[in-house]
């Protein structure tokens, strides 16, 4: 990453008590080799397999969803099996197997093991799930190392290729043990016998890789069980992601609500049509409840199997305590596969979009638009952004939530997305996937409104008399941040938007040939327009004075030579002060979009009357920009993740603590855990850091309208 500043000679502690930690005896990896990961178990550093791939997966699930100790757990343990209709034993080892909270790790102890095999390869097709009459060779390993009568404190099984779960409950009875098929495991941890149907329907908060698994798991479930192609697929499962959150705002999230699944329901044809009797029902309140996002004709048109299916993923989670972070990544890795545009909608990388809500820092009494928001990502990162500071405040960044600051960061982010948080796009798919995300992290739909935005306060589509009355051009908004469709293929033509800008930047521009100046013609005006060009003048526009705009533009835009670019730039350094300009490299955006594109991250603060007045007069002094070019984003071309490197090829390690929820002996207490990991290769979160440290040198240029108001800055 390199970094430099210039100066343009232009005209101017935690609620809840953790329990001490028990002696973390894992070894400190200082480095990993090619082809070795850090194993969450025991901290070893051992070699990455496709199988391990998926065992590592599932260790830190069993932590951050079933609250299990990873001392609790041991990898490859050996159990005796009995070689069938024969006398003679012989010992198998179970991938992942799980203790007696705190007990000695023996087969006495032993009360739950994990089966993992390697993830099946997809190629260019969904994988079908299978069910568990189609896996009985693969159950009857699993079988086997829960054991018999000779093992029956070993009630729990699972097993996983990453892709198909299967899950198994043994009972004793007078004719020996018998297996029974199970959705999920029961969230309770506890003394063998104390588990009921309440307690295996207590909902747990989800681990952002498991939950992406899920969602996956139900799309492609329809897609490749009902005979729907992807977008339809894509919109069926968000009509019962939509329900499922519904259900639990309604219930509280006990778990008691329609959007369930009894222990034996999904595997029986009765059970099944009960399930989807419910959750048809849910949804037919969801759409009188939600009549803006939802049509009347809008219905879950699945099978009773895929429904129950879809179900069983989704109901153990809860997801309005799960954190937003891993909501919205899931969420968004499902929407960006099935909603790409073909109108020059490069939906922007997490990275990019994190850097940009750092960089701009919105605040709670702040108004914050994405008027072409795509999927969300923008308006998502500020509601991540929002927690992360109150955590902040309140000391308690990094420990799990409490109920009580679940419930209060709940309703404060539900708040703000209701009085503050505006997106607006020109598709109307995207603006109800847009309004679906800001539900699924703040549990209120927001404010997403179906325009264009370039011809606001003009148009004809249904969101601008509502957009014109909350969002007029240059009264409400402090914050835009924007990612606008790219592309001279994609050119503006309607004189009835094009009219708007002939006042500022849709002018014919050429050079005068004395002087060399750029200069706008007096005889004609252009026919069309790349949107980037108009929508650098809308945001201008559309922010109040000292408003701040952050907004993604090709680096042609800021550095050709070409009279309407050159013109952009001084409309650029007219109206606005330049806070920070980051360039990306073309990795960026060839993983999430497909397209090799170079670009920079702009960030303004537009001027006030007085500040444009003293630029257009000459009498604006000098002042420092920040600057900084990302050679590296996490990631390569291919998407797979790059790390930092030792001079010897290592890879390079660091150690984190993270306080984790655990249940020891039934109860749930608050641990730190000490794990090593590999250091991701990039670039954006030190020139977050590092323009933090400009800042406190630098103070933004310009009146600050918070303090001249006498609202805290």
């Amino acid at each position: 990453m390199k970094e430099l500043t210039l100066d343009l000679d232009i005209p101017q502690q935690p609620e809840e008590a953790a329990e001490p930690a028990a002696e973390d005896t894992q070894p400190q990896v200082t480095a990993l080799e090619e082809g070795q990961v850090v194993d969450y178990i025991t901290g070893k550093a051992i070699k990455e397999t496709p199988k391990e791939k998926v065992r590592q997966r599932i260790a830190r699930a069993l932590v951050h969803e079933h609250g299990i100790d990873p001392h609790d757990m041991a990898r490859d343990f050996s159990v005796t099996v009995s070689e069938e209709g024969a006398a003679r034993k012989r010992s198998k080892k179970a991938d992942i197997a799980i203790f007696e909270s705190r007990l000695p790790h023996t087969t006495a102890n032993l009360r739950r093991v994990v089966v993992c095999k390697p993830e099946p390869k997809r190629g260019k097709n969904v994988v079908k799930l299978r069910e568990p009459k189609q896996a009985r060779n693969d159950l009857a390993e699993l079988q086997e190392l829960m054991g018999n009568e000779d093992r029956p404190q070993c009630v729990d099984g699972m097993w996983t290729d990453g892709v198909d779960f299967f899950f198994l409950k043994k009972t004793i009875g007078d004719f020996g043990a018998t297996f029974e098929d199970r959705s999920d495991w029961e969230i309770a941890e506890g003394t063998i016998g104390s588990r009921t149907v309440a307690s295996h329907q207590r909902l747990r908060r989800a681990d952002p890789d498991m939950l992406k698994i899920a969602f996956r798991r139900c799309h492609n479930y329809i897609h490749g069980n009902e005979g729907m192609p992807k977008d339809a697929a894509f919109w069926q499962f968000l009509y019962l992601l939509f329900a499922k959150m519904y259900d639990e705002r309604v219930t509280g999230g006990t778990g008691r609500g329609r959007f369930r699944t009894g222990l034996k329901e999904m595997f029986a044809e009765d059970g099944r049509a009960a399930i989807s009797a419910r959750v048809k029902e849910l949804f037919e309140d969801v759409k009188r409840e939600y009549k803006d996002v939802f049509k009347p004709t809008d219905e879950i048109t699945l099978s009773d199997r895929a429904l129950a299916f879809i179900v069983s993923e989704l109901a153990p989670y809860d997801l309005t305590g799960t954190d937003v972070d891993a909501k919205g990544i899931a969420y968004q890795e499902l929407v960006g596969t099935n909603l790409r545009g073909d109108r020059g909608q490069y939906f922007t990388p997490r990275g990019a979009v994190n850097l940009m809500v750092e960089i701009l820092d919105p605040q709670e009494d702040e108004t914050v638009l994405d008027p072409t928001c795509g999927t969300g990502g923008f308006l998502q990162a500020t509601l991540k952004h929002l927690r992360h500071t109150w955590k902040k405040e309140a000391g308690t960044l990094g420990f799990p939530d409490t109920k009580e600051e679940r419930d209060r960061y709940g309703d404060r982010l539900k708040a703000y997305a209701d009085e503050h948080l505006y997106g607006a796009d020109f598709d109307p798919f995207l603006v109800r996937a847009t309004t679906m995300a800001i539900m699924t992290l703040a549990q209120t739909t927001g404010n997403v409104f179906h325009m264009d935005s370039l011809a606001f306060p003009r148009g004809h589509l249904a969101g601008v008399e509502l957009a014109t009355r909350k969002i007029p051009l240059g009264e409400e908004v402090d914050v835009l941040l924007t990612n606008p469709p790219f592309g001279a293929d994609i050119p503006v033509s309607d004189e009835s938007v094009l009219g708007s800008f002939r006042d500022g930047l849709a002018k014919s521009w050429g050079r005068n040939k004395e002087t060399g100046e750029i200069e706008a013609s007096t005889t004609s005006t252009p026919a069309s327009m790349a949107p980037e060009q108009l929508f650098v003048q809308r945001a201008i526009e559309w922010v109040k004075p000292g408003g701040r705009i952050g907004i993604v533009l090709p680096n042609g835009i800021l550095s050709n030579s070409k009279p309407m670019d050159e013109a952009v730039r001084r409309y650029i350094l007219e109206r606005c002060w330049v806070l920070a300009s980051v360039e990306l490299p073309v990795e960026t955006f060839v993983v999430d979009a497909n397209v090799n594109i170079l670009t920079t991250l702009l960030f303004l603060k537009r001027k006030t009357d007085q500040e444009l007045r003293n630029y257009r007069m000459g009498t604006e002094k000098p002042y420092p920009v920040f600057m900084a070019v990302a050679e590296k984003v996490g990631f390569d071309r291919r998407g797979n993740e790059l790390y930092k490197r030792q001079a010897n090829g290592d890879i390079v390690v660091e150690t984190t603590t993270d306080m984790e929820r655990l249940r020891i002996r039934g109860k749930e207490v608050t641990r730190p855990l000490t794990r090593v990991k590999p250091v991701i290769d990039n670039d954006l979160p030190t020139i977050a850091e590092n323009y933090r440290e400009f800042r406190a040198k630098y103070p933004v240029p310009g009146t600050d309208p918070r303090k001249a108001t006498g609202v805290k800055a």
